[in-house]
């Protein structure tokens, strides 16, 4: 098998891309790995949930040491090899104390920082930290870890049941009702993986596994934890990665991630299972893509005219762009197509005798998915493929395999070429409107030196007034002051006349000749500071001469 191919239990054999160069993981070519849990008697005569509750009971074990460092070999025998993909192998094995089989994981592990080949240690270190969280019925267990210099190997449950498709497609007839019963466990495992803050981040066909599907209801298994992440509050989580044709709309455009990205996943399952028709699936990856980030899809009357409008809208309500908009678990789980009682779905369903050409389309979908015939499609039996192609020629096969990664190495090119692209386009706009940005600044600047050149002038000219004012202010002082000292000497000279007036009234004894007299010099005395133009003098004078009078 080559190296672009997986099984379901390993995660997308490829390295995260960078932020700078981001592009999907191709289509993974897979086998169907038969992996479920220890085998134990078939209990009969008990109800589902009977049988469930001993499920439960079963896969409880002790805590496992993480890592151990022993040989893998000395614990369990070795069998055939199930599947294999760029880093991984399954193989099937048996505990040589219990006899119980289970299937080995080999992981290869990156020797170095920068090689390319291999499995980063930390990435196996987060897939094996969240399977030890888990115990559930629907979701694949771990039993055991060890490791070595080259690999580090899972040995997980074996399931024997196949693909859920696969099963379904070789039914007779699948109506509604059957459909919701599987529905409803792919929701109770992943509602207890949410519970958990745990998004799986890789739900589709191949990851849907049954227990044994040789009992009427068989057990619904999620297996490949290879991307699934612990969604912490408060953190931030991006990155571009899963299977095109099951991708959320914020994991194309690389937007923060959540658990809402796994609801979009169960929408896109459901309109395959009950219609055999892919909804976003395109002829090529980037036109794939652009149909999921357009929610581009619709209810084709050819595959959906027997289908229910319950089960529309809970497909409708699943693929919604805005996560906030999209149905959380708990809501989908609460959705009356999954919790109404049969019969009220037999009504609802008004269209039920062609059930059977429902399993017939999704049988020719498994059956196109399991050829060489679209190069998108990313749930391929290649055993199947492989048989063929090799009892055609070998050679033959060769040169596909090449074309196909010379095609797919293009498409990852021109995807990458369109997203630069776009950052550039987007960086030019920003240039543009940094630029204007600029320009305002720039002018802003400007006018605002030229008011201060305008107020350094008012200064200037201001300046040189009070220059002015403060030079005349000190000639008037000047003035004031010569003025102040000539007002004086006439004061003095006054004051000496008053005095020899007075002795002279004093020797007169006639009052009518001095009040004569006394009206005479003020008079003169009026005239003579008009003259020197000093009111403030003749008002001091005037009281003067009043308080000589009496």
């Amino acid at each position: 098998m080559s190296d672009a191919q997986v099984n379901p239990c390993s995660r997308l054999a490829a390295e995260e891309a960078p932020l700078h160069c981001i592009c999907f993981l191709h289509a993974r070519q897979r086998q169907p790995v038969f992996i479920p849990p220890s085998r134990e008697p078939e209990r009969t005569g008990t109800d589902p949930d009977t049988r469930l509750h001993h499920l439960c009971a079963s896969m409880r074990s002790p805590n496992m040491a993480l890592f151990k460092q022993q040989k893998v070999e000395d614990v369990y025998e070795i069998g055939e090899e199930l599947g294999s993909g760029q880093f991984a192998i399954v193989k099937k094995c048996r505990e040589k104390s219990t006899g119980v089989e289970y299937a080995a994981k080999f992981i290869k592990k990156r020797q170095s920082r920068a090689s390319r080949r291999g499995v980063r240690r930390e990435e196996i270190e987060r897939e094996v930290a969240i399977l030890q969280q888990i115990l559930h019925a629907n979701i694949i267990k771990l039993h055991d870890i060890y490791e070595n210099k080259t690999d580090v190997v899972l040995i997980l449950e074996l399931v024997s049941g196949g693909e859920l498709f696969d099963f379904l497609a070789q039914k007779e007839s699948l109506s509604e009702e059957e459909a919701t019963r599987f529905i409803k466990q792919i929701l109770d495992g992943v509602n207890y993986l949410h519970s958990k803050k745990i998004a799986h981040f890789d739900l589709k066909p191949e990851n849907i596994m049954l227990l044994d599907k040789n009992i009427p209801i068989p057990h619904i298994k999620l297996i490949d934890f290879g991307l699934a992440h612990k969604i912490e509050d408060g953190v931030e989580f991006k990155n571009i990665f899963g299977t095109p044709e099951f991708v959320a709309p914020e994991i194309v455009n690389y937007e923060p991630l959540g658990l809402a990205a796994d609801m979009w996943s169960i929408g896109v399952i459901t309109y395959i299972l009950l219609s055999g028709a892919s909804p976003f699936l395109g002829e090529t990856k980037q036109e794939t893509l652009a149909n999921i980030t357009a929610v581009n899809y619709e209810f084709d009357e050819e595959f959906f005219s027997n289908t229910s409008d319950l089960a529309k809208d809970f497909i409708q309500k699943l693929l919604v762009k805005d996560i906030r908009k999209r149905l959380t678990i708990q809501e989908a789980l609460s959705h009356p197509w999954i919790t109404l009682k049969e019969e009220a779905k037999v009504q609802e369903n008004k269209k039920v005798d062609n059930t059977q050409l429902k399993t017939k389309r999704l049988r020719e979908y498994t059956i196109k998915c399991h050829s060489s015939m679209p190069p998108n499609n990313t749930y391929i039996n290649f055993e199947r493929f492989a048989r063929v192609v090799e009892d055609i020629s070998l050679t033959e096969r060769g040169f596909s395999t090449l074309a196909a990664s010379h095609d797919s190495l293009q498409e990852d090119i021109d995807a990458l070429v369109s997203i630069y692209n776009e950052k550039e386009a987007w960086y030019k706009e920003e240039n543009e409107s940094v630029r204007h940005k600029l320009s305002q600044l720039k002018y802003e600047y400007r006018k605002m030196e030229s008011l201060k050149r305008h107020l350094q002038d008012d200064i200037e000219t201001v300046g040189a007034s009070l220059t002015g004012i403060t030079g005349k202010y000190a000639g008037l002082q000047s003035q004031y002051e010569s003025l102040s000292q000539e007002l004086s000497e006439e004061l003095k000279w006054i004051q000496d006349l008053m005095s020899s007036f007075q002795l002279e009234n004093e020797a007169c004894v006639n009052g009518n000749f001095d009040s004569v007299f006394n009206k005479d010099m003020n008079e003169s005395l009026m005239e003579l500071l008009n003259r020197s133009r000093c009111e403030e003098f003749l008002t001091g004078l005037n009281l003067d001469v009043a308080e000589s009078n009496q």
